[in-house]
């Protein structure tokens, strides 16, 4: 037989403020049955200091259910600038809630963040962006002071780095560069000679082949490698240097990362870009003649001569600068991502998964530009 009373409580006025009660068994469901503290002891804080006494003295059991109780109940005092007074209760009792409400100075509790909605939530997001655009600007500005500074034979950056960098851009892209476009002729010359042939134009299946690797698709999609390849690789090798805190080391020692880290990776992509295009386009090229061949049943002697009847320097200069462009938005924006993340290894992923992201957006929206500019002048 349960020999323990029933709880309970008692809100009231006392000598130096106000005071709760606690008697009683405060054990499972009868935690429940305590009650909302009277509005005056709110009320009365917002003119002066009030103190709430917590007393157990005659408390004979509890458990959690009156910890969450108690927190429930002393919580909003609190936020309102009451001072509770634990000292009278139990000390695991007292323990636990002092971990979860402020101590007796009267430090309120951090309210939770009020849900963005609507326009606000619309101006935060801007505003992001801003910051985001002006970081970019920013960054851009570092890198073009790094390029002056090399013309200028003042830079610090590593020839010896460079080169590696070359190497690690260049000659390792040349496999997946070349099967990925050799797939983007096939299907090219696939789907232009099918509209085609119904009007019996086989012979300017080359042109549209040549035409579209040269002048766009080589540059586009050796561009989407790169961003996944290279773009997310430049971004994870500089967050690992800044979460093991190299990059502060080098700055300690006087070396600028943009001259050391940056310049090296941004100028070994562009030395290399117009050359992964170029055989980008060769390799497109070649695979839109074997489909030609084999499923139109054209000649590769006319087709070779219907390509290069196609092809003009226009659309050489075009496609390289495109390409070109694209690999330095690549790089641009996985060094940015890797020097702007954080401390740890989640940051490293999340720059990582930035910079391919990033560099994918940029380098579409440079595609629509480019062309739209280059239309609007009849090139």
């Amino acid at each position: 037989m349960d020999k323990h009373s029933g709880p309970k409580h008692r809100w009231h006025a006392a000598e130096q403020g106000w005071a709760l009660d606690l008697s009683g068994d405060w054990r499972g469901a009868r935690a429940l049955s305590l009650s909302e503290p009277p509005p005056s002891v709110a009320a009365a804080a917002v003119a002066a200091p009030v103190t709430l006494a917590v007393r157990a003295a005659g408390l004979e059991a509890w458990d959690t259910g009156l910890i969450a109780a108690l927190h429930d109940r002393l919580s909003p005092l609190v936020r309102a600038g009451v001072v509770v007074d634990l000292q009278a209760l139990p000390a695991d009792l007292r323990s636990v809630l002092e971990l979860s409400l402020p101590s007796p100075g009267g430090t309120p509790l951090p309210l939770p963040p009020t849900p963005v909605r609507g326009l606000a939530l619309l101006g935060t997001r801007v505003q992001a962006g801003a910051s985001e655009a002006l970081k970019t600007a920013a960054f851009l500005g570092e890198v073009l002071m790094a390029f002056g500074r090399l013309l200028r034979g003042t830079s610090g950056m590593r020839f010896g780095e460079l080169m590696r960098q070359i190497d690690q851009t260049g000659p390792l892209s040349l496999p997946i560069v070349g099967l990925t476009c050799f797939l983007i002729g096939l299907i090219l010359a696939y789907m232009g000679g099918a509209q085609l042939d119904r009007i019996g134009a086989q012979t300017f299946i080359p042109g549209v082949v040549t035409v579209g690797m040269v002048r766009e698709l080589a540059g586009l999609m050796t561009g989407v490698i790169l961003s996944g390849r290279i773009g997310a690789a430049f971004a994870a090798q500089l967050a690992t240097m800044k979460a093991g805190e190299e990059i502060d080391a080098l700055r300690v020692l006087g070396v600028d990362p943009i001259d050391d880290l940056v310049l090296p990776r941004v100028l070994a992509l562009l030395l290399v870009a117009p050359l992964l295009i170029a055989y980008a386009a060769v390799v497109g090229m070649v695979a839109g003649m074997l489909a030609s061949m084999a499923a139109y049943g054209l000649p590769a002697a006319e087709y070779v001569h219907q390509s290069l009847r196609a092809i003009t320097w226009t659309h050489l200069w075009i496609g390289l600068f495109k390409g070109t462009l694209y690999a330095g938005l690549v790089a641009l924006a996985g060094c940015r991502e890797g020097l702007d993340a954080g401390r740890d290894a989640r940051a490293v992923g999340q720059a990582t998964t930035t910079a391919v992201v990033k560099s994918l957006v940029w380098i579409v929206m440079a595609a629509c530009l480019t062309t739209v500019v280059f239309q609007s002048f009849g090139l």
